[in-house]
């Protein structure tokens, strides 16, 4: 395991805001690091308002959305939401509907993971026709669905797109486009997930009818489910959004999620998002149908919300037992595969969940640290994930291997592929020459970035509470992680936990400070602390309560003998 450094900030322009915002160094130190370097940049950090929103009308095309959805309002057009069948694009869907329906008639539509697949699909828009719709807002995709917009065209149904991926060099034929990653956009955040682009536009139709943000504030919850659960840069207008929206989950969560929300006995903070909702919201998506989740996010009452629930659990409980069965399968697969020194994992079973064989890909990099692919059979094809470790472009493999391929799609960590089953042994054989000859040393092993040096006689629970109000942590602004040298056992460390594998920590490091620690799947390392040998541990803070007393301790990410 590598321990990297964040670079250095400069020194002369930390020690001027600590002393601007009377701090410790250290945490001016965390601040510059995360590019926030004055007294108003810290002040926007540490307060993220409504006030701090752009103008949605700075989006290119979203006069022209408006405009179309002003004359839809005016007209009582019907009205199609379409979205992906993920988080981001099932939020999506229930916010721009939640906000619409009680202006129009609203119908709301996911295709099926498996029958239509991802984007804006044919079966969609002739749903759409049959039903008498004229314009459609997709969400979260539908930026490069040429053939799709034309034929909606042809049959009399607008569309306005509301996407964050790149685009190509063409846009589809459609009322308005609005994606911050237009070349000609202008719009002064780029990050923005499929869901916050749904909340820009239902922002610009509020503000053209005369309504304030504050009148909005129903609909953050939901942005910052997408955000979380999408793991888009957690800075500028995503940050504000994701604080908003938390807040609104910590004080008046819907009620649709009462249920999910119910385990969490602290306030609610992003990683609940991403570990309690957005699997579960995914869920319905990967198991059976996607709506369900819509359904469940517009719920308005306790009855249809737990019913809905209920049956979602149910979809996720199975997903884990499915993913479960799958990953101990394909691990014994890779153990009988001939070449045990491959530089990629590669394994196929036709019987396989694809809703599931990305997660699966994941899992797998956990004991086999390598780019990997798990695939399986889907109409007629073989339908694949991709998942890649820290360094390594996946999709660019795929690229180099593209003429085994009948399509794929997706970025640098994660991508989907689909291929002919006569094309597999190829493939294979195309994919792991690819990784063999580009794959870095340094990417064969996984790596831990880490802050700062902190010795313990630094650490107080003041520090920690300015630690806390640099939530919410996410990409671009994740959780401090602190290295501390020359540690040695205080005399309480031991082995805890029902199967014996984890490191309950007391420790002091050269200033003599004690802290207590705890260290998940460490225990090996007890007999070499017990010896009183040196080390380093690389760690975050939490407050861990016991018997109603609150106290600090590290949470151990890794340890390292001196």
């Amino acid at each position: 395991m590598h321990w990297i450094p964040s670079p250095n900030p400069n020194t002369e322009i930390v020690n001027k805001l600590a002393e601007s915002l009377q701090v410790p160094y250290t945490v001016a130190y965390l601040l510059v690091q995360r590019e926030v370097s004055s007294f108003e940049e810290a002040k926007l950090f540490f307060r993220p308002e409504v006030a701090h929103l752009h103008d949605p009308f700075l989006m290119k095309d979203m006069d022209r959305a408006v405009q179309r959805i002003e004359t839809a309002l005016s007209s009582h057009e019907k009205i199609m939401v379409f979205g992906d069948y993920d988080v981001d694009g099932t939020t999506s869907v229930a916010l721009v509907a939640s906000y619409l329906k009680d202006l129009t008639t609203v119908v709301t539509y996911i295709p099926d993971r498996y029958k239509e697949g991802y984007g804006i699909s044919l079966q969609g828009i002739d749903q759409a026709h049959q039903l008498g719709v004229t314009l459609i807002i997709a969400l979260d995709c539908g930026i490069k669905a040429h053939k799709e917009t034309s034929y909606a065209k042809e049959l009399g149904i607008d569309f306005i797109i509301c996407d964050h991926h790149l685009p190509g060099e063409e846009l589809p034929s459609a009322q308005a486009v609005l994606d911050p990653k237009r070349e000609d956009c202008s719009y002064p955040f780029k990050e923005l997930c499929g869901c916050g682009i749904g909340f820009k536009l239902i922002q610009a139709v509020h503000q053209a009818k005369g309504g304030t943000l504050d009148t909005l504030s129903s609909y953050f919850d939901l942005v910052a489910i997408a955000i979380a659960a999408d793991i888009v840069p957690l800075i500028g207008e995503n940050r504000v959004l994701c604080a908003l929206g938390l807040n609104s989950l910590r004080s008046n969560p819907r009620v649709g999620l009462h249920y999910f929300l119910q385990s969490v006995k602290r306030p609610v903070q992003v990683s609940d998002l991403v570990f309690v909702l957005a699997p579960r919201i995914n869920a319905a998506g990967r198991m059976e149908k996607g709506h369900s989740a819509v359904e469940l996010l517009m719920a308005e009452d306790t009855e249809t919300a737990l019913r809905i629930s209920r049956m979602i659990e149910f979809f996720n409980t199975e997903r884990r037992s499915t993913e479960e069965r799958i990953t101990i399968e394909a691990l014994q697969q890779i153990e009988l595969q001939e070449d045990q020194k491959a530089a990629s994992t590669v394994v196929y079973h036709p019987s396989w969940h694809k809703g599931v064989i990305g997660i699966v890909a994941s899992r797998l990099i956990e004991t086999y640290y390598r780019p990997t692919l798990v695939l399986t059979k889907s109409e007629g094809v073989l339908a694949g994930s991709a998942r890649s470790v820290s360094g390594f472009d996946v999709y660019q493999a795929l690229t180099s291997c593209e003429e085994h391929l009948i399509q794929f799609g997706g970025h640098k960590y994660a991508a989907g592929l689909t291929l002919a089953e006569e094309d597999w042994e190829p493939f294979k054989k195309a994919f792991e020459e690819v990784v063999s000859t580009t794959l870095l040393d340094t990417q064969k092993t996984p790596s831990y970035l880490y802050d700062t040096v902190l010795p313990f006689d630094l650490i107080s629970p003041k520090f920690y509470r300015i630690l806390q109000q640099m939530e919410p942590f996410g990409p671009h602004n994740m959780r401090p992680v602190f290295v501390t040298h020359g540690c040695k056992d205080s005399g309480g460390t031991r082995i805890v936990g029902k199967d014996k594998t984890h490191l309950k920590l007391e420790i002091n490091d050269s200033t003599g400070i004690v802290f207590s620690g705890i260290a998940f799947g460490q225990a090996e390392h007890l007999i070499t602390i017990k010896e009183q040998q040196p080390f380093s541990v690389l760690y975050t803070l939490e407050e861990n309560e016991f018997n109603g007393v609150k106290q600090l301790q590290l949470k151990v990410k890794d340890i390292k003998f001196e």
